[in-house]
């Protein structure tokens, strides 16, 4: 019989829909610590909710500029480590070993390529979302509405759905929920407090998040070390973790398919036959990364957000020490799994794989999940069951407040040029509410992509469709020549180039080892990192090629826009400038008729929960003016600025070596 070679910790999953979970998260020291976590959780978000300036959009979607360093370090790595990354790495390092951890470990130089160059530019430009930033820089509103429509979708095809989904894999292993049960559930409390708090609520929120994701998943990490014996153990046990069922009726199984990969435990692989060649880990990816930490909304609103420029800074530095942790946290946890459950997580043949998980590619996705469920004591189970519901919150909260900051200020002030403040504010609300809708309909796509791999997934769809955005936005800081058309058609041949990649992958299917795609290798061949590599130097060509060849920005619009103007003291006349505009006066006169009138109870209970200003108050011109040089701010203390920059030698150091040590 099948089921005859699998170990009694492995057999009973979740997988063909009609089984429950052998363990369920059901006694009440589980349930105990799930209660109490929500709780702790919702009191921080209300708690920060009514303490946070949220009556003014600068309030609300950046936190008033009063935060300082360690909760921005903390939200900057609670916002990337999502349910995705517990399930995503782990899988991935079940299926292949250690190369995975590089994608985190990339970022260590990238957080500071983004306090050091990126993140002064947008606070000297005084905006609040990237795509304002482009529209400063280029003028006309073609890029601007581009970028926010392209950078929403990028949310719902590989954050929103990918991380709804993972979590929900997840919780049908601990739980035996309903996938879509148990994502309407989490989506209510997430939504709660990101609609009504704003930016500082989601940070305070993702700071507590962060302890609690680290603290339980050291204490995993301890369990699994433990119960295999240490990491040299591990090693000898994971190159011999091949699955006891090799063989199919209809198949023709080959041994790479179930055998663990020779360089399992090595980040530096062979550019031409490795699954993650080194030249697409340290250039393919370091253009994704600088696309996700240097020009995408939901990372640098938390930079936006800070005191000061050394806040800034030390919050990256902050982030980059906490993206060693994954390594260890989350792709050795997922190595030891494959070890101690090897029928399952390294399952190979369809129909099995199909009963144990519900997905016929592979199983390696719930190779975290089964760890926990299997692994931890009661109570703890409960904590790490708490901790994946952290992270799949902690990403969504910060999603959701920066895809409504982009809908709000973006694309609803062009449909609605005189909308009120207290209008803006409901939109990004409202617009929330869509984007989960539409998130959890392509939930089905993202199961059945990448063979199962759902970080492969992740990864591919950014390839094909962010080095244009990396291309955009390096040129626009570091090269004055660069202009709106250059930009633009960059961005539309960059988009063009990569769905001709994307859109073919998507039809014929990336299949898997057992069962290969019939894609043909001249489109899906090359590597997705050696794809990414492509797509950004033939965008940054394209840019160039159109840039000269059309007539260049004066010097006057372009005053602390780019880096070689960026401390001037000039006056800067902003290009198209009465478009894209609130026609301030009319607005302002609704308001003032509207404080006028009486209000009801309810009114002011309901202005108290949204954070609207029950009178609102006119600024005068000076007052307007010590604002804007509030928020435009990016002096340092000669200390402070002395003290982060040791700090981010120290850390690219510590970079180097954990690079070297595992080359």
């Amino acid at each position: 019989m099948a089921h005859s070679t699998i170990s009694p910790g492995s057999a009973t999953t979740t997988g063909a829909g009609n089984t429950k979970p052998s363990i369920a998260v059901n006694n009440p020291a589980d349930i105990s610590v799930i209660v109490i976590y929500f709780l702790v959780v919702l009191a921080v978000g209300i708690w920060a909710m009514v303490r946070s300036n949220r009556g003014t959009v600068g309030g609300f979607f950046l936190a008033g500029r009063s935060m300082i360093w360690w909760p921005i370090g903390a939200s900057l790595f609670a916002s990337n480590i999502g349910s995705g990354h517990f399930v995503g790495l782990a899988g991935n390092g079940a299926a292949g070993g250690i190369a995975t951890g590089g994608f985190e470990w990339n970022a260590l130089v990238i957080v500071i390529i983004l306090g050091w160059l990126f993140v002064p530019i947008y606070i000297r430009a005084g905006v609040v979302t990237m795509p304002e930033y482009l529209k400063k820089r280029f003028g006309g509103n073609r890029i601007r509405i581009y970028l926010s429509v392209l950078s929403l979708c990028l949310y719902i095809f590989t954050k929103i759905s990918a991380d709804m989904f993972s979590g929900a894999i997840f919780i049908r292993e601990a739980l035996g929920l309903n996938l879509y049960v148990a994502v309407v559930i989490l989506l209510s409390i997430t939504a709660l407090y990101t609609v009504t708090g704003g930016l500082a609520a989601v940070i305070y929120t993702d700071t507590l998040q962060t302890i609690i994701m680290v603290v339980g998943s050291f204490i995993l990490m301890g369990f699994a070390f433990n119960e295999v014996g240490g990491y040299d153990t591990m090693k000898e046990k994971y190159m011999n973790a091949i699955t006891s069922q090799t063989t199919s009726p209809d198949l023709n199984i080959s041994a790479k398919c179930y055998t663990p990969r020779p360089d399992s435990f090595h980040l530096f692989r062979n550019p031409i036959t490795g699954d993650i060649p080194w030249p697409g880990l340290i250039f393919g990816l370091s253009i994704l990364a600088i696309w996700y930490w240097c020009t995408d909304q939901v990372i640098v609103q938390r930079c936006l957000s800070a005191k000061n420029m050394s806040h800034v800074k030390a919050g990256c530095i902050l982030c980059g020490y906490l993206k060693l942790l994954p390594m260890y946290l989350m792709v050795f946890p997922g190595m030891i799994s494959r070890i101690l459950y090897t029928d399952v997580v390294g399952c190979v043949v369809p129909s099995l794989c199909k009963q144990y998980c519900d997905a016929d590619v592979g199983c390696t996705n719930i190779a975290y999940p089964r760890l926990v469920v299997k692994l931890m004591p009661k109570g703890l189970r409960g904590l790490m069951l708490s901790v994946m519901l952290a992270s799949l919150m902690s990403s969504l909260t910060s999603i959701f407040n920066s895809a409504s900051t982009l809908f709000t200020m973006d694309i609803w002030t062009k449909i609605r040029p005189k909308a009120t403040e207290k209008e803006l504010m409901l939109a990004g609300r409202v617009f929330t509410l869509v984007l989960i809708g539409i998130s959890i309909a392509w939930i089905p796509i993202v199961q059945t992509a990448q063979s199962g791999q759902l970080f492969d997934y992740i990864q591919s769809i950014t390839s094909y469709l962010g080095p244009p955005i990396a291309s955009v936005f390096l040129l626009a800081i570091f090269v004055k020549r660069v202009n709106e058309p250059g930009a633009f058609w960059g961005l539309i041949f960059g988009l063009a180039t990569g769905l001709s990649r994307m859109i073919p992958e998507f039809v014929y299917g990336t299949g898997s080892c057992v069962r290969p795609s019939n894609c043909p290798k001249i489109i899906c061949g090359i590597h997705y990192l050696y794809f990414a590599i492509i797509l950004f130097v033939a965008t940054n060509v394209m840019v160039l090629i159109v840039s000269f060849l059309t007539k260049p920005i004066d010097d006057v619009h372009l005053y602390r826009l780019c880096w070689s103007l960026r401390n001037s003291k000039e006056e800067r006349v902003d290009l198209d400038n009465d478009d894209w505009k609130n026609e301030d006066n009319d607005s302002k006169m609704d308001i003032d008729e509207e404080s006028v009138q009486e209000v009801s109870c309810w009114k002011k209970t309901y202005n108290w929960f949204c954070g609207f200003d029950q009178k609102p108050k006119k600024l005068s011109k000076e007052e307007q003016e010590a604002l804007q040089q509030q928020l435009t701010d990016i002096s340092e203390a000669p200390l402070w600025r002395n003290v982060v920059n040791m700090n981010a030698i120290i850390l690219l150091a510590v970079c180097i070596f954990f690079w070297a040590f595992y080359a």
